[in-house]
């Protein structure tokens, strides 16, 4: 008997530990529908139709280049968001992200955006020297401790760097590529989500 009122007190602590870091103003991820689901193990992920799409958590943080400014995805409304995850320390990450800057200029005039989400950087002057000698244009949040990556929600794999998401006009989860990334790969999926109609 004496067991079970601990097994009992036992399950009660952890039921509210667990409410306690799902629930609240201080969430980490709240507010999206996103369920990312791989089929067959694939690194390459569309959600279609678009109906099919889920939405993000909340996607916010502080600029890589300027700490005292904030980007959020709601910086970007009615554009299609290219989220790409890297880290300076990661070897594909410099190859990919020229590949990434060609797009990116391609696109941006159609109403297309990119924003970095440097992860697991713990020494931010080593991310901007990063960004600034590869002449990167757009813009990144630094996230070290991945709270940002982990807001994303869905069960998204953030051990998969580099990664990329890709965001319709109303910021619903269109295609996931979880590799490094050609300018051939994501140019033609960008190129079709910026014709599709923005409502």
């Amino acid at each position: 008997m004496i067991g079970g009122k601990w097994l009992a007190i036992g399950v009660a602590a952890v039921t509210l530990l667990l409410a306690g870091c799902s629930t609240g103003d201080d969430a980490v991820a709240q507010g999206g529908s996103f369920e990312f689901v791989a089929p067959g193990g694939k690194t390459d992920i569309l959600y279609d139709p678009p109906e099919s799409r889920g939405k993000p958590g909340p996607i916010s943080g502080p600029d890589l280049l300027n700490p005292a400014k904030t980007l959020s995805l709601t910086d970007f409304d009615g554009k299609v968001v290219v989220i790409n995850v890297w880290g300076q320390w990661c070897a594909p990450c410099r190859s990919e992200i020229p590949e990434l800057q060609r797009v990116y200029d391609e696109t941006r005039e159609r109403g297309v955006a990119f924003l970095g989400i440097d992860v697991r950087d713990n020494n931010r002057q080593a991310a901007v020297d990063f960004v600034v000698d590869r002449k990167v244009t757009f813009p990144s949040i630094y996230d070290p401790s991945m709270r940002t990556m982990i807001a994303f929600g869905g069960r998204y794999p953030t051990t998969v760097i580099p990664s990329t998401i890709v965001l319709d006009r109303q910021h619903r989860v269109a295609a996931v590529f979880l590799r490094e990334l050609l300018a051939e790969d994501l140019l033609p999926v960008v190129e079709r989500l910026a014709g599709e109609p923005a409502t």
